[in-house]
C-alpha cells in the first residue's frame, strides 16, 4: 500500500509542485485582480501611472543624494545623470498623461509579451497537467504584448487597463485549472 501526498508530488523539473492552496489562492487573486481592473480601466491605468511616477521620483532623489555621499567612489556623473533621469521620467508621468500613456503603453507591451512568453514556457513543461491552459494563457499575452507595441491603439487610457484586466483574468483561470488537474501518481 503507497500513500502519496498531492502537495509534495514532483514534476518532470523535479521541483516540488506548488501546494494546492497557494495555487488556488493565487488564482482567485489574478480573478479579484482581473476584475477590479475591469470595473473601471481608465482608473487604474491612471493609478498606475501615478504610482510607477511617485516611485521614478523618489528613485531619482534617492539616486542623486547617493551620488553626492559617494562622490569619491567614482560615477559621481553617472550617478546623478541616472538620478536626474529618474526625476525627469517621474515628473512626466505625474504631469502629461498622453505621454505616460504612451511610455507606459510600451513598457506594458513588452512586460505583456515577456509574461506571456514564460507562461508558454510553462505550458509547455506542465502540459499533462493542464500546461495547455497556462499555453493559452500564455499566447494572449503575447497578442496583447505585440498589439501593444504595433501601435494598436497608439493613444487611450482605457486600452492599458482592459489588457491588463483580461489578461489577470486568464491567467487566474489557468492556475485554478492547474491546481484542479488531477495528478499521475507513481505507485
Amino acid at each position: 500500500m503507497t500513500a502519496t501526498d498531492q502537495d509534495s508530488t514532483m514534476r518532470i523539473t523535479d521541483h516540488p509542485m506548488p501546494p494546492f492552496w497557494i495555487r488556488v489562492l493565487l488564482g482567485i487573486a489574478m480573478i479579484i485582480a482581473g476584475f477590479m481592473v475591469l470595473g473601471d480601466v481608465v482608473f487604474f491605468t491612471v493609478i498606475s501611472t501615478m504610482f510607477i511616477g511617485w516611485m521614478a521620483i523618489f528613485a531619482g532623489g534617492f539616486e542623486i543624494v547617493h551620488a553626492f555621499w559617494t562622490k569619491g567612489w567614482g560615477g559621481f556623473l553617472w550617478q546623478l545623470v541616472l538620478g536626474i533621469l529618474y526625476l525627469a521620467f517621474g515628473i512626466v508621468l505625474i504631469t502629461q498623461p498622453a505621454i505616460s500613456a504612451m511610455i507606459l503603453t510600451y513598457v506594458f507591451g513588452l512586460l505583456l509579451m515577456a509574461s506571456g512568453i514564460v507562461r508558454v514556457l510553462i505550458g509547455i513543461s506542465f502540459w499533462r497537467q493542464a500546461g495547455w491552459l497556462m499555453l493559452i494563457s500564455g499566447l494572449f499575452g503575447i497578442l496583447a504584448g505585440l498589439g501593444i507595441l504595433t501601435g494598436f491603439p497608439a493613444t487611450g487610457l482605457w486600452v492599458l487597463g482592459l489588457l491588463l484586466g483580461i489578461d489577470l483574468l486568464s491567467h487566474g483561470i489557468s492556475w485554478l485549472a492547474y491546481a484542479w488537474q488531477p495528478t499521475t501518481r507513481a505507485g
